[in-house]
């Protein structure tokens, strides 16, 4: 026996999921909210700055400042 045909919404709900990365750059996209891109770099070159303090890179890392 055939299956019906699936609507749209059935569809959409087959499909993976869109990850975090994805999903922000498609909210940058449709809500032209470009400017948050530079404010979330430099969040995570902080927060990367920030782990490596705690670690055997630390000296390295104080000699750039």
């Amino acid at each position: 026996m055939a299956e019906p045909e699936k609507s749209d919404f059935e569809k959409q709900a087959d499909e993976p999921e869109p990850g975090i990365v994805s999903e922000f750059i498609g909210f940058m996209r449709e809500n032209k909210k470009w400017w948050l891109a530079p404010i979330i770099v430099l969040l995570l070159l902080v927060g990367v700055l920030v782990l490596l303090g705690g670690t055997g890179a630390a000296p390295f890392i104080y000699t750039l400042f």
